[in-house]
């Protein structure tokens, strides 16, 4: 996969409709999927012209419509948004971002106990 420029957080939740849905949608479409309507349809069509430029999504046109179906993988740009996100906030430790969260009370006991099941602790 090329080098896909950083997309924007409005960008993103047009992304992760079209990750959601997994197959080519109109921009009306993914309007009808935003929560109470968020944005008008220029704004959508403006987003995923920006997306397609960026190298986030293409675009195929049938019988005067366009289509758009993502190109960035969900899995691999999470995986890079979080290696971004440790390296700024937490100086690239993982350990310091879990203390961090243990700390913050916002685990629940039973997010506690399901992470040392899923680590075997």
């Amino acid at each position: 996969m090329k080098k896909t420029k950083e997309i924007s957080g409005a960008e993103l939740e047009v992304m992760q409709i079209l990750w959601k849905n997994n197959r080519p949608m109109k921009v009306q479409d993914v309007c009808d999927e935003l929560e109470n309507n968020k944005w008008e349809y220029r704004t959508v069509a403006t987003l995923l012209i920006r997306m397609r430029e960026k190298g986030a999504v293409e675009c195929v046109k049938k019988q005067k419509v366009n289509y758009y179906t993502p190109v960035l993988d969900k899995e691999s740009y999470t995986k890079s948004q979080t290696k971004t996100f440790i390296q700024k906030l937490y100086n690239g430790s993982v350990k310091d971002l879990a203390v961090s969260l243990f700390k913050s009370e916002e685990m629940s006991k039973e997010d506690i106990e399901e992470i040392r099941k899923m680590f075997d602790l």
